[in-house]
């Protein structure tokens, strides 16, 4: 019996892909944990109609449930949102998700083997198999320095570590203080898995292949992106207090990249 599984996919705008991701996330699923899942959709009060497609894919389909948020605070707050919101129930895996296909969910099954010997799974574009497509090179330069500085400055081995895909377990989510967390963006995730080494936990990397999306806007943002240069420096400083007070090992930071 597999451990249950929640997705959590934060949409704002996302009326052109909502419908066709929360279907090919189903299918997968069911294939894999037919009897332990459900999809949540973290809605920020979409202009676009994107939470009336939502609540007409939850009545459809009972696997599907739909969180409306009264208005967009930050990809941040609407992941805390879902994550709490999972954790209420019986969700044992928690899965974070884009809903621009730019996350196939094709690789849902290697990262839930993953998660049968780690703390928590990283889908990772920058180990040995992974990847990104259509991006620019400015783009591509963004993300490789911006993953870089923040590796550096944090001392950790994680490749990736300002992407969004990841399997996350509950006793992860449990320790780490979410209620904490104030980051957005790029330095949300990046915050998340520091969090999770800081406490001993187990990361592991599995390959993926992160395509741009080819229908709506991207709200990622200069501003977001510029975000990491000053908080990483202030997360190295204020993430140990957070997680303070768990055991782990003295080189427990150094020892957990398995890509």
């Amino acid at each position: 019996m597999h451990p249950p599984v929640c997705v959590v996919i934060p949409t704002y705008n996302e009326a052109a892909n909502v419908e066709g991701i929360v279907r090919a996330t189903i299918a997968e699923l069911e294939r894999l944990v037919p009897d332990a899942h459900r999809v949540l959709i973290v809605d920020d009060n979409s202009p676009d109609g994107t939470g009336a497609i939502a609540d007409r894919l939850a009545e459809a389909t009972p696997q599907v449930e739909v969180l409306h948020r009264a208005a967009k605070t930050g990809l941040g707050h609407a992941y805390l949102a879902g994550f709490r919101h999972a954790l209420s129930s019986d969700a044992e895996l928690v899965i974070e998700m884009d809903a621009d296909f730019s996350h196939d969910p094709r690789y849902l099954e290697p990262m839930l083997a993953a998660a049968q010997t780690a703390d928590l799974v990283l889908g990772s574009r920058y180990v040995e198999g992974g990847g990104v497509q259509d991006w620019g090179i400015v783009r591509r330069l963004i993300s490789r320095g911006g993953g870089l500085y923040a590796r550096l400055i944090l001392g950790v081995p994680i490749r990736d570590l300002t992407g969004g895909f990841k399997c996350i377990h509950r006793r992860v989510l449990e320790t780490i203080q979410l209620e904490t967390i104030r980051a957005e963006g790029y330095v949300f995730q990046i915050e998340v898995t520091y969090r999770t080494l800081l406490a001993g936990f187990k990361v592991t990397e599995v390959p993926i292949v992160f395509r741009d999306r080819t229908v709506g806007t991207s709200k990622m943002s200069g501003r977001i992106a510029a975000e990491a240069m000053w908080a990483v420096p202030v997360l190295k400083r204020t993430a140990p207090a957070a997680v303070a007070g768990r055991n782990r090992a003295p080189d427990a930071i150094g020892s957990r990249d398995d890509g």
